[in-house]
């Protein structure tokens, strides 16, 4: 039997053998940032819409907390939280660029 590919992203530790500690981590710097960036928008376009994305960013965290303390460990626990991280990310480019197309 040949062994699995480590090339491959689904044979990445961060998917396959993580605790989901690192992406509780990675998700509170991008929620950090993403909350800031939101709240500077707010203050400075006076955008309603940017206090709504910071809000939902934040839930999108605090998701992917429950899930890391709920769900079993293992693979479906860390591909959870890896897909909540990457809706919490793409949602924020999303609102920017459309915050952005909005004032402009």
């Amino acid at each position: 039997m040949s062994r699995p590919d480590p090339t491959q992203m689904r044979n990445q530790p961060s998917l396959t053998t993580s605790n989901g500690r690192i992406w509780l981590i990675v998700g509170a710097l991008a929620t950090v940032l993403i909350v800031g960036t939101m709240v500077a928008l707010w203050l400075q376009l006076d955008s309603t819409f940017a206090l709504v994305v910071a809000a939902i960013t934040a839930l999108l965290y605090v998701a992917m907390v429950v899930v890391r303390l709920v769900v079993e460990p293992r693979r479906p626990r860390l591909l959870a939280i890896a897909v909540l991280f990457w809706v919490q990310v793409l949602f924020a480019l999303i609102a920017v660029v459309t915050i952005a197309v909005g004032a402009w």
